[in-house]
């Protein structure tokens, strides 16, 4: 290979670097304007990647616009009028055909421009509430968000959740067939099924988010880069919905929370537990921008993401674990768990019970949750009663609670966290 040939193959990597980067900067917007115009999502999708790859042929020999976005958008534009004029003629054609009365044409040409010049901000709302839409399960409800909203790649998505790739496919190609077949329009839900549909949007983001903190099975103990992506789908949202106190408390959770990542594994990238984290390495900007974030929650109203939040808020003011406030962690339980009963919240506000400063009684509450059926199989149970176990002494059970917890979990990091903790514990 010549040393111009050599530099047209940099140029071109360097330029499908560039394509993928205003993809992933652009494409939620993009399918949104066009979803709003197609009015299916599916098809959206699909004529904003014909655009990604127009721009993928004529970028390496034109170079980079300087407004990429637009570009792409005119291009998906004039292919969607052009698939739109198409099916009208079909239809006109199939009108004289049947003799049926002639169609009249839904949208003129200025009408569809005006659609597709409307504010950004509804249309990437429009398709907040569809990719989370009620119909969908949870697992497809989570691939098509991470597909639209998060330009990601199927192949990332598979990666991220550790399944295979055709896998993935087949749940975003089944949320894209359920929402056609359920004839879910592009729409804004009405202010009385926002909270609802609202509540689901924020779960979906929280399950991206908490799978990146903590995998629930495979090797790694945390996948940063779904974070990062839950990250990013929190501020849209809170962009898009500056007036729900919800939204700004889920996005000041996850904030607070991604500022230990680094944290949480040492050097020889072992699990290190909160208490045991050296907090000079938590991200000083995420946690100023969680605090703010919880403040401006607690100003608008007081949710269970919001509680959360501030719970964690407890541990980012501590610059040591001895200086947590356990006290209030507990007081904020209590409320967490008036208002979100469920048993992981209980079992949470249990730990914080024994950790500040009963553990008796905070094993007591643990007992009472043995025999929830969502529990019997949580690794946390375990190794919630193991810890409590050794603060009061008792050693030998202790160390086989946390043998329980190593059994149960599936994710490898976490288990060998386990399996040191019962060693520590077996003098």
């Amino acid at each position: 290979m010549t040393a111009t040939d050599s530099a047209i193959d940099d140029a071109r990597r360097a330029t499908h670097r560039a394509v993928e980067a205003v993809w992933r900067i652009e494409s939620a917007r993009l399918i949104a304007r066009l979803a709003r115009l197609v009015s299916d999502v599916g098809l959206a999708e699909e004529l904003a990647q014909d655009a990604l790859v127009v721009a993928l042929e004529r970028w390496p020999q034109t170079g980079v616009p300087e407004n990429p976005g637009p570009w792409l958008l005119a291009t998906a534009k004039h292919r969607a009028i052009d698939r739109l004029r198409r099916q009208e003629r079909y239809a006109r054609k199939l009108a004289l055909i049947t003799r049926d009365v002639q169609i009249r044409q839904e949208y003129a040409e200025a009408e569809r421009d005006a659609e597709l010049d409307d504010h950004i901000g509804d249309d990437l709302l429009r398709l907040v509430f569809t990719a989370a839409h009620p119909v969908l399960s949870g697992e497809t409800k989570v691939a098509l968000t991470l597909r639209l909203l998060g330009g990601l790649t199927t192949t990332e998505i598979a990666r991220a959740f550790l399944i295979p790739e055709s896998t993935a496919a087949q749940r975003i190609v089944r949320a894209k067939r359920t929402l056609a077949a359920a004839n879910v329009q592009f729409e804004l839900p009405t202010r009385a099924e926002l909270p609802e549909r609202l509540a689901a949007v924020l779960e979906v983001i929280y399950l991206i988010f908490n799978e990146g903190y903590a995998a629930t099975s495979g090797p790694d103990w945390a996948r940063p880069e779904l974070c990062h992506e839950a990250l990013r789908l929190g501020r849209l949202l809170a962009g898009l919905l500056p007036a729900e106190p919800e939204v700004h408390g889920l996005l000041a959770l996850m904030e607070l929370q991604a500022s230990r990542l680094r944290a949480r594994v040492d050097a020889a990238g072992q699990p290190v537990p909160l208490l045991d984290q050296d907090r000079r390495s938590w991200d000083r900007l995420l946690i100023r921008r969680g605090l703010d974030g919880l403040a401006c929650a607690e100003a608008l109203g007081i949710g269970s993401y919001t509680l959360q939040a501030a719970i964690a808020a407890c541990h980012a003011r501590a610059t040591r674990a001895e200086q947590t406030d356990w006290p209030r962690i507990v007081a904020l339980y209590e409320v967490l768990a008036h208002l979100q009963p469920t048993p992981v919240v209980l079992l949470n506000r249990a730990a914080a019970v024994g950790l500040a400063g009963d553990p008796k009684r905070g094993l007591s509450l643990v007992d009472e949750l043995a025999q929830e059926r969502s529990l019997r199989d949580y690794p946390q149970l375990p190794a919630v009663r193991g810890e409590l176990l050794a603060r009061l002494g008792h050693a030998g059970p202790a160390r086989d609670e946390f043998l329980r917890a190593a059994e149960l979990t599936r994710n490898d990091g976490e288990r060998a966290l386990f399996r040191r903790r019962a060693d520590g514990l077996a003098g």
